[in-house]
């Protein structure tokens, strides 16, 4: 039923996903995940929602982006264009191993990389966006100087729950770049966002802006959550409000 699978992307890294069906069945549903930045295949908020989707008979797909997890690639270079084509990638190996109806669910950087891809792709049916970086230019808080020393050095130090990883200057300028409200307008198919009040990376404000630019576009806002939803109960609310709209939207 599950399965590790290797595909390449658009600049020949082997990404490395797994592939879980529990029907067997091709013709119905399979839901791609997208995890965050420097995180992985694994992360948490993916596990309950996999699992309920496999009980209920929908086929999943989690993979590490380029220079995440297992696949190949230097975090460094890690890019928000870069991990776009990489979904677009994911996307197309699926749909030639026979899937017609396929899902994403992204989570805050895997967010903004989802809606350049759902922006792009017509092989979708539903679009998850789980409290998701929209602009990196709003985001960004850094004083003028602190972007000026990153372009200088070439790179800047980014801490992450794997310790201190290098983040080449590229990914500055490819990400203000890459604007989700811009992308957001053509997704076209139903798109669900999921955002805590208390989320301290990203601002709630983002996800309410985003939500007003999708044409088909639902925000639910989940009291007291932060941004990793560490809180179970919350974490356990997230997932079933994803499931059901994955469900209602098939």
């Amino acid at each position: 039923m599950e399965q590790k699978v290797y595909f390449k992307n658009l600049i020949g890294n082997r990404l490395v996903g797994i592939l879980s069906n529990p029907t067997g069945d091709k013709t119905k549903p399979i839901v791609v995940f997208v995890h965050g930045h420097s995180s992985s295949k694994e992360t948490r908020n993916f596990s309950l929602i996999n699992e309920l989707l496999i009980q209920k008979g929908i086929s999943t797909f989690r993979f590490d982006l380029s220079g995440h997890g297992e696949s190949e690639g230097e975090f460094a270079n890690t890019t928000v264009s870069i991990a776009v084509n990489d979904i677009l990638y994911a996307i197309k190996y699926l749909d030639k191993l026979g899937y017609t109806k396929i899902g994403l669910v992204g989570s805050s950087f895997g967010g903004i990389a989802c809606i350049g891809a759902a922006s792009k792709s017509a092989k979708l049916f539903v679009t998850v966006l789980k409290a998701p970086v929209s602009n990196y230019k709003d985001l960004y808080v850094w004083r003028k100087e602190d972007i000026n020393k990153w372009k200088k050095q070439g790179y800047r130090d980014y801490l992450s729950k794997k310790g201190i990883l290098r983040l080449n200057y590229d990914f500055y300028e490819d990400a203000i770049n890459n604007d989700g409200y811009i992308a957001g307008a053509k997704i076209k198919v139903p798109t669900l966002i999921v955002h805590g009040d208390c989320d301290e990376q990203v601002p709630l404000e983002q996800s309410i802006k985003l939500a007003k630019i999708i044409p088909d576009a639902k925000l639910i806002i989940i009291k007291g959550a932060d941004h990793t939803f560490t809180d179970p109960m919350l974490m356990k609310q997230k997932s079933k409000i994803i499931v059901e709209f994955i469900i209602q939207n098939l």
